[in-house]
């Protein structure tokens, strides 16, 4: 292996890692400001117990997310050293905007809302974690907003060499970035709603403080319903979207190898890359491709063989992850909508707990397809159509990369389980405040 493919996987191991706890933090901050404010407001020790609860699963998920991710901006300057360098004075504005504003500001108000129980007013108390979840989404918006520009480039210029920003309204206001704020974000509060409803589950299938989590289950159970419908229109968006800004990544999306007008989506394909086709093609909905991708019956779309065989994705691995992440975004949808006609019964439908209980890690399922699906599907490129990732690599022995991937995988490795082990004891626990 050379330097260029370990640097990829060390970057991919780093950053799927870390995103395994971002967008908990995003999505539950959220529901513990709901629930704390519906404390203030009806005095409801329940909803007290119910903030406390959650909060600390919130707390141990946060300590993790920001571990794991002080590594990833170092990375830039270790692995992507050229990269950094071409484009850092339109991507490194971005990253320290997030990090001297957002992360601090979010680290500052948890640390109040940690330590300022019985010493600030319980309104004011609940108006920090409302802060602290705007905090965490405005984070989460730069972060997204550099992404969206590595996948679509805008607002620069190529001066000595490098590209230098000349217009930061249009990167932060683009339709490609919008559209990515959008579907990250409801897909944290998908993945949080399910994270609530499925430890909502166990404990209601065990009848332990069925109150407590009928409560936390039919809150959650809202917002999972909404954003997952959301997130189905807002995927169309954004498929439409890559047919103008990265029409090699749509094709790659449903294996479309000829370019054609009335192209065809398939209920089931399997592609053949080495031979530019695809293995089986069943049930073809004709048109059903332009009609995604320009609304329109009869709209042409590039093939796969339009584009030089370097300037393609790997076909099979973003068909693949897309195609998984399309049909979990339809379970998310289908399972929310039987609950919520099942939702004054939950105790009486077992069968329905055990199915959202083990419902669990669907959405870091998705979550994660869906970032191989951005992130490979922008392959060769690491800025699309402006630089490639092999020009980007930094010059650096592979033994210095090997040792470090290594390290990151077994340090990466201890945290996630003790991590995860103690979400799992925390939640398993219940509240120490039985609220039956």
């Amino acid at each position: 292996m050379d330097v260029l493919l370990l640097s990829r996987l060390q970057f991919a191991a780093a950053t799927m890692f870390h995103f395994l706890f971002v967008p908990l933090t995003l999505g539950l901050s959220v529901l513990i400001a709901y629930m704390e404010t519906m404390y203030v407001k009806t005095e409801d020790e329940t909803y007290l117990h119910m903030t406390k609860f959650w909060g600390k699963l919130f707390l141990i998920n946060f300590a993790l997310g920001v571990v794991t991710g002080i590594t990833l901006e170092f990375q830039f300057g270790t692995n992507w050293s050229r990269y950094s360098a071409y484009v850092g004075d339109i991507f490194g504005s971005l990253l320290a905007i997030e990090a001297t504003t957002a992360f601090f500001l979010e680290s500052t108000l948890i640390g109040v809302w940690i330590f300022g129980w019985n010493k600030i007013s319980k309104k004011a108390h609940a108006i920090v974690m409302w802060l602290v979840a705007l905090a965490g989404s405005f984070s989460a918006i730069w972060i997204l907003i550099a992404n969206a520009w590595m996948q679509h480039p805008v607002g620069y210029e190529i001066r000595n060499g490098r590209a230098e920003l000349t217009d930061f309204l249009a990167i932060i206001t683009q339709k490609f970035a919008v559209l990515e704020i959008i579907h990250t974000v409801s897909a944290a509060y998908i993945l949080s709603a399910f994270f609530v409803m499925g430890i909502s589950a166990y404990h209601l299938l065990k009848k332990q403080n069925i109150e407590f989590f009928t409560r936390s289950f039919k809150i959650a159970l809202v917002v999972g319903l909404v954003f997952s419908f959301i997130e189905v229109f807002e995927g169309h968006l954004h498929g439409a979207d890559l047919a103008h800004s990265q029409p090699a990544k749509l094709a790659a999306l449903d294996a479309h190898w000829e370019t054609s007008k009335r192209a065809p989506v398939y209920l089931f394909s399997i592609p053949d890359e080495k031979n530019e086709k695809n293995f089986i093609e069943f049930a073809p909905i004709p048109g059903g491709l332009s009609l995604l991708a320009f609304h329109d019956f009869n709209a042409e779309v590039k093939g796969l063989k339009e584009f030089p065989k370097d300037e393609r994705p790997p076909v099979l691995i973003t068909f693949g992850a897309f195609k998984l992440m399309v049909g979990l975004g339809f379970y998310f949808c289908l399972v929310t909508l039987i609950g919520w006609f099942l939702r004054n019964r939950l105790v009486e439908n077992p069968l329905f707990l055990k199915i959202m209980l083990f419902s669990i890690p669907l959405p870091y399922i998705a979550i994660e397809l869906g970032w191989i699906v951005a992130e490979v599907g922008r392959q060769p490129w690491i800025v699309y159509g402006l630089m490639k990732t092999s020009d980007a690599v930094s010059p650096i022995a592979t033994s210095q990369v090997l040792t470090t991937l290594v390290g990151f995988i077994l340090i990466y490795g201890l945290l996630g389980a003790a991590g995860f082990y103690l979400i799992g004891k925390n939640a398993i626990k219940g509240p120490e405040i039985s609220a039956a």
